[in-house]
């Protein structure tokens, strides 16, 4: 486990395919800890959220399940998913104990809608902090940069197009991401960035 920000640690296991990290969240807050898209820990590091206590694990899509069932057995959390996604990750032999819905509050983190990737694509936002995490949504890849999964990946590319040019919205300055690097300060730019990628005729 490494504290990225107070209170906001990661642990990440490298996808050799891909060539770029796979990262779980643990996010320290008085109203109950949470995970987010745990990746497989070591035995320590699940020792350590055992001793930490995580009230919630939270799944931002159906294919970030991960180590989700390991961190629940372990921790005695309950796991969460977008309701469209549910089914999916309960198929690939995911525990689901509770559906999310966009909107809902889960501690400090706020729903918001992601979808293209998969239907129950969400991202979470923590507003007082002016942090945003995405699972599949978007990409840390390069470094310092975001990038999309290949389209044959994405279920509806404008969508997903639509939901990153909606999210522009959001006032925050750090993007944990699911997949590759996170951005630490600056990450709204890198956003616009990707955004501006996008042809314009599917705005």
């Amino acid at each position: 486990m490494r504290e990225l920000l107070e209170d906001v640690f990661i642990w990440s296991r490298l996808s050799e395919p891909h060539g770029y990290d796979f990262n779980g969240y643990f996010l320290r807050h008085e109203s109950g800890n949470i995970v987010v898209d745990p990746v497989e820990p070591e035995k320590e590091g699940l020792e350590w959220l055992g001793a930490e206590g995580v009230a919630e694990i939270l799944l931002t899509n159906r294919n970030h399940s991960r180590a989700a069932n390991a961190v629940r057995a372990a921790t005695g959390a309950q796991t969460l998913i977008h309701r469209a996604d549910a089914d999916h990750a309960q198929r690939q032999g995911c525990m689901i104990d509770e559906a999310m819905s966009v909107g809902e509050m889960h501690g400090p983190l706020q729903i918001l809608p992601a979808k293209g990737k998969s239907p129950g694509e969400i991202a979470l936002y923590w507003p007082a902090r002016r942090i945003l995490l995405l699972g599949d949504a978007a990409i840390g890849n390069p470094p310092g940069k975001l990038s999309l999964l290949p389209e044959e990946k994405l279920d509806e590319p404008k969508r997903l197009h639509e939901s990153l040019r909606a999210l522009l919205e959001v006032d925050f300055d750090t993007l944990l991401l699911g997949d590759g690097v996170p951005i630490l300060e600056g990450a709204k730019a890198c956003l616009e960035d990707l955004v501006a990628s996008f042809p314009t005729d599917d705005g």
